[in-house]
């Protein structure tokens, strides 16, 4: 039976470090378009949503999808976890795709193939992903992590730290042995390189890619590397930045965990 595989890709405006990052333009399109367009690649995915808050803030995103016929999503603005399991279940989700919309340099290619990893598991798989922290190959950017609708249930019905809330999948692979687990790896180790989009260097990284790939929108992550071989300058536009680790949370969640329960 073929099961029914959602990406979901969470997106909002209050970021600490780059406000409002998630439609900032690139080289003549919003990011959360680049990253949707990227998505709209995959072979294996059979329906995108995007994933917003309720707050007010996420007006703008939740007006951008609809106004271009994306679907979307509102959910809690810090319990990342419960808004991908309401957004999953919305979409009858069999396999959830967890995406992020500040990666404009998505492969699709990458994505299915970590989406294959998971289906082709034997035995079955709970979660297939490119990166641990700690562990990585593919450059911070091309994060893609697959999951069954059964394991993110039980993650939303377990997970009771603020990180693992936010970060939506830690519970299911900070324990050894806690869930079957696939890391999905490259030949050559490429971790160290930072595509993501967090901070102003980021944005201008990206958007320095865009502008000397135009008119091409289709190059894969292979040709981005051969393109930082060749321009070592672009590479180091955004080399100090000090990428978060699995356990930060936004000051606001830590906020909320000390006001306690409603």
């Amino acid at each position: 039976m073929k099961r029914h595989i959602v990406a979901i890709i969470q997106a909002r405006m209050g970021s600490q470090r780059l406000p409002g990052k998630v439609l900032l333009d690139i080289h003549g399109k919003p990011m959360l378009q680049r990253v949707l367009e990227r998505v709209a690649d995959s072979k294996l995915i059979d329906r995108t949503v995007v994933a917003t808050t309720t707050e007010a803030g996420d007006d703008p995103i939740d007006r951008f999808c609809k106004s271009r016929g994306y679907r979307v999503v509102r959910g809690h603005p810090s319990d990342v976890l419960d808004r991908y399991l309401q957004a999953a279940q919305s979409q009858h989700a069999d396999i959830i795709v967890r995406l992020t919309a500040d990666c404009p340099l998505l492969d699709p290619g990458v994505i299915d193939m970590t989406i294959e990893a998971l289906l082709d598991s034997d035995p079955p798989a709970d979660l297939a992903l490119n990166r641990i922290p700690g562990s990585r190959t593919f450059p911070i950017g091309l994060d893609t992590e697959v999951c069954t609708m059964q394991a993110l249930q039980r993650a939303w019905e377990e997970a009771d730290q603020p990180y693992q809330r936010e970060h939506v999948l830690p519970y299911l692979y900070e324990v050894p042995g806690r869930f079957r687990v696939l890391q999905v790896d490259h030949a050559r180790d490429y971790g160290t390189l930072r595509w993501t989009v967090d901070t102003p260097e980021d944005l201008q990284l990206v958007r320095q890619v865009y502008a000397d790939f135009a008119p091409a929108e289709d190059f894969s992550w292979l040709d981005v590397l051969d393109y930082f071989a060749d321009h070592p300058e672009i590479a180091a536009l955004n080399a100090a930045v000090v990428h978060k680790g699995f356990t930060d949370v936004d000051d606001r969640t830590k906020v909320e965990n000390s006001e306690g329960p409603a």
